[in-house]
């Protein structure tokens, strides 16, 4: 029986859109904040648009190869701004507000449709709920939980940026789980990527996992389309799907 479904934030409770508009935009904003700090960044939001595309990206290879976080102040320090020759120790009075606005205004997020009926629907089933997250940032995945009134529905929130580890590394899906006092067979996963979310699943021996279909990160799924690739035990094109699923998978047992 699953009485637990531990679910990824971007991608799944709502959906991330990037626009040229919004990273112009969150760039123009960064260079003046930092400004404000007495950190000067003689650049463009042009420029530094293109810098933090290329530089966020090589950040998120690195994590890929081994599933570790680094410090916010390092990962604006060393990575994303990495050109500009910034030490680390002026970072960290401000990284987690840089962080919360990378994954804020840079982008545009959208809750799921239907996302606060589909968790209640799933709270009047029994089911306990938490979140585990891929994220820089320690304030953003509260803040939209809270946006999106499901917050009180969440036992636990596990970040990377808190935890030191990301996902696909199944430590962090077993935080969760203690967090919870829950087991793994009992314990369900919903995500929207492969090599993430149903790997680190699977690492982890969850009794079911759930793929929301997401064709705008299929490029990060590439090397997991093979015969001997994790594979969700569903794929749902819509997070309104799940409770129904969960009725099947419990009646059954």
């Amino acid at each position: 029986m699953i009485t637990t479904l531990l679910f990824d934030l971007g991608g799944t409770l709502h959906d991330v859109h990037g626009s040229e508009e919004s990273r112009l935009r969150f760039a123009a904003h960064l260079i003046r904040r930092l400004g404000q700090y007495g950190i000067a960044l003689d650049t463009t939001p042009e420029a530094l648009n293109a810098l933090l595309r290329k530089n966020a990206e090589s950040y998120k290879h690195r994590g890929e190869q081994d599933w570790t976080e680094l410090p916010q102040d390092e990962i604006w320090s060393e990575w994303y701004l990495r050109d500009f020759g910034i030490p680390r120790e002026r970072f960290a009075p401000i990284a987690e507000e840089l962080s919360f606005l990378y994954d804020y205004e840079r982008v545009e997020n959208m809750r799921k449709t239907r996302l606060k009926e589909t968790i209640e629907e799933l709270h009047a089933l029994g089911i306990r709920m938490g979140v585990v997250s891929n994220i820089i940032s320690t304030s953003l995945v509260p803040h939209m939980l809270n946006e999106y009134g499901i917050a009180q529905y969440m036992e636990t929130i596990v970040m990377s940026s808190s935890a030191g580890i990301r996902k696909p590394d199944p430590r962090i899906f077993a935080v969760a789980m203690d967090e919870m006092g829950v087991t793994a067979a009992e314990t369900g996963y919903v995500g929207d990527t492969i090599s993430r979310d149903v790997r680190g699943a699977r690492n982890a021996g969850l009794g079911l996992v759930i793929q929301v279909a997401n064709p705008s990160i299929a490029h990060r799924d590439v090397a997991f389309h093979g015969a001997d690739a994790p594979k969700p035990d569903y794929l749902v094109q819509e997070l309104y799907e799940i409770p129904e699923i969960l009725r099947r998978i419990n009646d059954q047992k």
